[in-house]
């Protein structure tokens, strides 16, 4: 039955391209570049960083599956925390997770304009810009399908080239006999395990986390996905399962080979580790992986900031207009609004960058880390409010109700007031701003008319 919040949007999507979408948001430049930064916060005890994340990661989805079956639609935990919590909050959730994915876009199309120049040094960068940025436009145009598959193979070359690096890797370490000075020792060279102590760790989970922003993303998709039922909840279980091998396994593989002082964010990681094994060509094959994945990223953020804009438009939080599909069942409004806002942070961003990527970056992760927050907040009053009601039993339920949901809000604002401490307080200087602007226009605009719809229902319901 199709639901009257998508009423337009075509239920093509399976449960492996739900799951390949979904990695391949999460596995960006994150991972390929800013691997490095997190190794030289926490040194190898990053691999705790990371495996924290990932139990983090692992209590959202958990949430998560629980309420996406529930309510399979493109709108997702926006629609979630405005039906279960109040108006407002959705209306907080959606708009936040759009600009983080518009301008997490710009910064990936920025980015994609200097890998380019490895090949084209003298292309200007807005040329990249540009062509690339029609390009994913178009393909989102097209149908839902056509995303999925552009979307399906993009995250097999990432996927395939991580899994390459992680079999090269074992095979140098422990079936050949490699460059000397490596191997487990590296762990405790250099000061120890934990160099910086459980601080860097601490640090070091919170830019874990961005290495598993977009794994949300499968929500987002549910009003598109053919039997969200059943491909929801196996997505969500296979993306983080194999993300969280991933990352494990190939950083604890690459801080054998590479000394974590060496692992800084000059050049990737993996860039190194082939330098030091002497693989021929080693930069122009990392310079194509980390393209994809930008391009990749830069797909799925297009795709879940249209649906964003979609599902606003359908609550009456924006233009009508942003909620009409075509033929294909793709909203064309959204999406053009959505890429006006991605060339405009790329053109900001290559006119001013040392300055608007701090602030596209500070409210990017801002919105990704306070949408998580809200889906922990969400399940609190979904699960409470959907027994009371007699709702259906549902395939998936969230276990440790309610203890495991509150140490994932926990945890997440923990993690966030820490920031403020470190290099990373841009999340705060400018996420709390977004967060008063957002509710001002609210009480000005919509609080009147959501207020009037509420007082409707009850009379509809008397």
């Amino acid at each position: 039955m199709e639901s009257k919040i998508d009423k337009g949007l075509k239920r093509e999507l399976k449960t492996k391209q739900l799951t390949m979408i979904a990695m391949g948001c999460a596995i960006g430049t994150g991972l390929f570049l800013g691997s490095g930064l997190a190794i030289s916060t926490a040194g190898p005890g990053v691999l705790i960083s990371y495996a924290f994340g990932a139990f983090i990661v692992l209590l959202l989805m958990g949430c998560l599956a629980e309420m996406t079956v529930a309510h399979p639609t493109s709108g997702s935990f926006g629609l979630i925390a405005e039906k279960y919590i109040h108006p407002m909050a959705g209306y907080l959730v959606r708009y936040s997770y759009w600009i983080a994915n518009v301008l997490a876009v710009g910064v990936e199309v920025s980015a994609i304009a200097v890998y380019m120049k490895y090949w084209f040094p003298s292309v200007p960068g807005m040329v990249w810009i540009l062509l690339f940025g029609a390009v994913l436009i178009y393909v989102n145009a097209t149908s839902v399908h056509t995303f999925a598959t552009f979307e399906y193979w993009f995250s097999m070359i990432k996927i395939s080239a991580i899994i390459g690096f992680i079999l090269l890797g074992a095979y140098v370490l422990f079936g050949s006999s490699g460059p000397a000075n490596i191997g487990p020792e590296n762990f405790t060279n250099d000061g120890g395990f934990l160099p910086f102590g459980f601080k860097g760790v601490w640090i070091a989970i919170f830019i874990s986390l961005f290495s598993f922003l977009g794994t949300e993303l499968i929500a987002v998709t549910a009003g598109e996905a053919k039997d969200p039922d059943v491909a929801v909840p196996k997505a969500l279980k296979a993306t983080v399962f194999r993300l969280s091998t991933f990352y494990v396994l190939t950083l604890g593989i690459m801080l054998m080979i590479v000394p974590w002082k060496q692992a800084g964010i000059d050049k990737s990681p993996f860039v190194k580790v082939m330098e030091i094994l002497n693989i021929p060509g080693a930069s122009g094959i990392m310079n194509f992986i980390i393209l994809t994945a930008a391009l990749s990223a830069m797909n799925s953020q297009l795709y879940a900031s249209t649906r964003m804009v979609f599902s606003l438009s359908q609550a009456r939080f924006a233009p009508a207009v942003f909620g009409k599909v075509n033929s294909k069942g793709v909203p064309l409004f959204a999406l053009a609004v959505s890429a006006v806002g991605i060339i405009v942070a790329a053109v900001v961003s290559a006119v001013f960058p040392g300055t608007s990527y701090a602030f596209m970056m500070g409210i990017s992760m801002f919105g990704a880390i306070f949408t998580w927050l809200m889906v922990f907040i969400s399940h609190l009053f979904f699960r409470k409010m959907w027994e009371k009601s007699g709702g259906r039993k549902l395939p998936v339920r969230m276990l440790g109700f309610p203890y495991l949901t509150v140490l994932g809000a926990v945890l997440l604002v923990s993690l966030m007031i820490t920031t403020w401490f470190t290099p990373f307080k841009i999340l705060l200087q400018f996420g709390i701003p977004w967060l008063v602007f957002l509710t001002v226009v609210y009480f000005f605009f919509h609080k009147k008319r959501v207020d009037a719809a509420a007082q409707q229902d009850m009379m509809m319901k008397d």
